[in-house]
């Protein structure tokens, strides 16, 4: 079995105690996609926002199991009425809207991440790019699934739900795999 290495926040709050530690880490990590959420080129049917940058990383410094209850939390937020999803959008319509993959994707692709992360595997540039992509494709995966039911086609879907975003994502991406050695770097 592969021992965990600690993921970044855990390393910079070890002596927080642990459940205070969490909650503040996951709200933490809500917020920041949110924030980044905000950060958006109107498209339809699916906007061009900061968040699966925001997703990235949360899932590698906040671990699995908190990564993924960041992202839950962040849904539930944004589905209670504050505005967190793109553009300042809330509430339970973007559970079902055009949109509704991508975010439970969100979920996915930080949980995996994180494992990822959780072996280590974001500390070196060589290595790193491997959680973000593979936490890349989990968000296409989803996002475009869902899509191709609300649009009735997946060639439509890919057309507007995936390529549009490749180059864009590609960047975020390898911001990510840069962002995460370096700040290693820098803590240690």
């Amino acid at each position: 079995m592969t021992t965990l290495a600690p993921t970044l926040s855990l390393r910079l709050f070890p002596r927080t105690a642990s459940w205070v530690r969490n909650l503040a880490l996951i709200l933490a990590g809500s917020w920041l996609v949110a924030f980044f959420a905000q950060i958006e080129i109107p498209m339809l049917p699916v906007p061009i926002t900061g968040q699966t940058f925001a997703v990235l990383l949360i899932g590698a410094l906040l671990g699995s199991k908190r990564g993924a209850a960041a992202m839950i939390a962040y849904i539930i937020q944004g589905s209670l009425g504050l505005p967190f999803f793109a553009g300042g959008a809330s509430g339970f319509g973007i559970l079902t809207g055009t949109t509704a993959g991508y975010l439970l994707g969100f979920v996915v692709a930080a949980y995996v991440i994180g494992l990822l992360a959780e072996r280590g595997m974001e500390r070196s540039i060589r290595t790193s790019i491997i959680p973000f992509l593979v936490g890349t494709v989990i968000i296409y995966a989803f996002g475009v699934a869902w899509l191709s039911i609300v649009l009735g086609s997946l060639s439509k879907a890919v057309q507007f739900g995936l390529l549009p975003f490749l180059a864009g994502d590609a960047i975020k991406l390898i911001a990510a795999a840069i962002a995460l050695p370096s700040a290693w770097k820098f803590v240690k």
